[in-house]
């Protein structure tokens, strides 16, 4: 592959990857918090709870790695949830280590693309950019 098209395209990539993912990312804790999309499973969820703590993490990570500042802490902080997630809600149901039968799969994914963001940064199209 030419190392010129390579120069050129992977931050873009990687900001694609970061905005995509927090994007989708975000949605869980507006679901949990904001009933955005509005999921029944979250009806009279409370604030404190470990989903409403999750909520606050989702939504405030989300949003600052949806638009990239402070992305690397922000994204080691939501990969942490994840794995927290993952152990907690996930791995607790039989098959640990199969996240297909524990329907753990985008805990994990998450969790690594957040761990990857967190040592990568933020890629072209960021505040995190704009800043340097």
């Amino acid at each position: 592959m030419n190392p010129e098209f390579v120069a050129t395209w992977t931050p873009r990539a990687l900001a694609t990857l970061r905005i995509v993912t927090a994007y989708l990312f975000l949605q869980h804790g507006t679901a949990k918090l904001l009933h955005i999309p509005h999921l029944a499973m979250f009806d009279g969820l409370q604030l404190l709870s470990l989903y409403g703590v999750a909520g606050m993490f989702e939504i405030a990570g989300g949003a600052l790695v949806l638009i990239g500042w402070f992305t690397r802490p922000a994204a080691f902080v939501l990969s942490g949830e994840m794995a927290v997630a993952y152990f907690i809600d996930h791995a607790p149901h039989g098959k640990f280590l199969s996240p297909l039968l524990n329907d753990g799969e985008s805990a994990v994914l998450f969790c690594f693309i957040f761990l990857f963001l967190s040592v990568a940064g933020a890629g072209t199209w960021s505040l995190d950019k704009t800043r340097s």
